[in-house]
């Protein structure tokens, strides 16, 4: 268990891949000096052979041709010989002796570089000569030198294949002495790496832990990479985002379990009362189970509308974008409110300006209005005064509930969409809705593609807004 979990970690990866590639440069270092050492001087000796003979003969003819044939041999190292069509030599003539006697090249030698000559593809030949009278082989060149005077000439070049045994067992001593040394540096330098790389991943894995056991306090420490300090960030925000949650979730208990706890003991309460009190009394009666009745509705309100908030948010619903009049809308919404108007006070203002006719899912519209209009009224005070303006801003159409309520401080405005969340964390029993009604607001306008938001300062009120397209200005 532990070899299996230490072959797949990190450390063991990067220290091996490392050692992979230091050895593979170790090879391909011992295949060239060693191995294809040999192959590859010949290679380049026969090329720099063959640049020399084709630049004489482009170069035959011109004044001081001769001049150019000696120091070239004498700085290169070569033999290079003129030879006529029979195979006597024509220069180097170095005394009066040898152009009497007119020297020639051994005949069997001679017959076999012409027929290379004759077989080569190209105006010129090279190839490789063994020698039994020399230690090691020659490469020859040879070309055919026109002469337009009489009979054509050949240049013919020798040079001998220097034995490089001795050169490789030096760099073979040298390479023996490289590789204990790359690989014992590899060894140190990769575990170093691997260790350097691998030690914040692990201190980020134990804060994970740590975070996993519900500790939303810890904070995951930056390391010397700029990927890892990214993915601190990003983990830190996700610390920041799990607390939330978190708090969010207790406040869920707590806010649902006194909407749910406060009509049940009415309904209770109210049952017994009819059970042991009013029975009897019709008028009584009447009113106990009235009370059931509207606590029961209550309760129903509250499923309902996490429901909706649930199907909103999962994309359950379907919407079914249409243009309609956000005017009509909101008088239509409003009729829901008579209610407070007639009992409680509260004044309900519309002001409409322009062209109101929105692209959108009207009944969904008109619940986002009757939540806003909801939520105005749970947090209004003494001041029942709610205003709600319609205005055309072009393109698009913009709605406003104001209220002159209890206000939201500064600190809480990014958080009253939060499922759950209540303003000043002190519960308080709405009179209409259920608490959750932003939630549902932020949903649906969010699959609207709306702009929205909230001004409001504690004891002044707030101002609810969001904005719509025009019928025709967008397609959804």
């Amino acid at each position: 268990m532990i070899k299996n979990i230490w072959g797949k970690s990190l450390r063991h990866k990067v220290w091996t891949y490392f050692i992979m590639f230091a050895s593979t440069i170790i090879l391909v270092l011992w295949l060239l000096q060693i191995v294809f050492f040999n192959n590859y001087y010949e290679i380049m000796k026969t090329n720099e052979i063959k640049k020399i003979g084709n630049s004489l003969v482009n170069q035959y003819g011109e004044e001081g041709f001769e001049d150019v044939l000696y120091t070239t041999s004498r700085n290169e190292g070569i033999i290079i010989q003129i030879l006529n069509e029979s195979g006597s030599l024509i220069y180097p003539l170095n005394s009066i002796l040898d152009v009497l006697r007119q020297p020639r090249l051994n005949d069997a030698i001679f017959y076999e570089f012409l027929m290379n000559l004759n077989e080569a593809e190209e105006n010129y030949v090279i190839y490789r000569k063994e020698d039994t009278r020399l230690s090691s082989p020659t490469l020859v060149y040879g070309a055919i030198l026109e002469n337009n005077r009489g009979s054509n000439y050949y240049l013919y070049i020798n040079s001998m294949l220097e034995p490089v045994d001795s050169t490789v067992n030096v760099l073979k001593n040298q390479l023996i002495i490289v590789t204990l040394i790359s690989l014992g540096l590899s060894l140190a330098l990769s575990y170093y790496l691997a260790t350097k790389l691998t030690k914040p991943i692990e201190r980020i894995t134990e804060t994970a832990e740590s975070l996993a056991q519900g500790d939303y306090k810890v904070e995951f420490q930056k390391g010397d990479y700029i990927e890892i300090d990214n993915l601190v960030d990003t983990l830190n925000y996700t610390t920041k985002e799990l607390s939330k949650t978190e708090e969010l979730r207790r406040d869920l208990i707590a806010n649902v379990s006194h909407d749910l706890k406060t009509p049940l003991t009415l309904i209770k309460s109210y049952a017994e009362m009819i059970r042991d009190i009013s029975g009897n009394n019709e008028s009584k009666r009447n009113y106990h189970v009235t009370t059931i009745i509207d606590e029961a509705d209550k309760l129903s309100h509250l499923v309902n509308d996490m429901l909706n908030l649930s199907k909103v948010q999962t994309g359950l619903d379907k919407m079914d974008f249409k243009g309609f009049d956000i005017t009509k809308t909101t008088e239509n919404a409003l009729k829901r409110f008579k209610y407070f108007v007639d009992n409680e006070g509260f004044r309900f203002y519309i002001k409409s300006k322009g062209n109101t006719i929105v692209l959108g899912e009207e009944t969904k519209i008109e619940q986002v209005i009757y939540n806003l209009i909801s939520n105005a009224i749970n947090y209004s005070t003494t001041i029942k005064e709610i205003r709600i303006n319609i205005i055309d801003e072009g393109e698009m159409v913009k709605l406003e509930v104001i209220d002159k309520g209890i206000g939201i401080d500064e600190a809480e405005l990014d958080s009253i969409w939060d499922r759950y969340y209540k303003v000043g964390k002190s519960h308080k029993r709405a009179r209409v809705g259920s608490g959750i009604g932003l939630s549902i607001v932020k949903s649906i306008l969010l699959a609207h593609k709306a702009q929205f938001g909230v001004e409001s300062k504690l004891g002044q009120g707030s101002r609810f807004y969001f904005k719509l397209n025009k019928a025709g200005s967008l397609v959804l």
